[in-house]
């Protein structure tokens, strides 16, 4: 999976409080590792989301 295709995710977001960028869904290890491990693979949790829904959602 392309891990670029994150930053246009809806569930995607930014916690001030560690400085970093995050998957807000609830994902264990082994989600974790199928979803990365498969060059091909589409997360099955992605939703697209543009400037303007993320900016909507804040």
């Amino acid at each position: 999976m392309d891990p670029t295709i994150c930053e246009t995710c809806w569930h995607y977001d930014y916690d001030e409080e560690y400085d970093e960028y995050y998957c807000m869904m609830d994902l264990d290890e082994d989600e974790v590792y199928r979803i990365f491990s498969q060059p091909h693979a589409r997360c099955p949790f992605y939703r697209q989301g543009d400037d303007y829904t993320l900016a909507r959602r804040q």
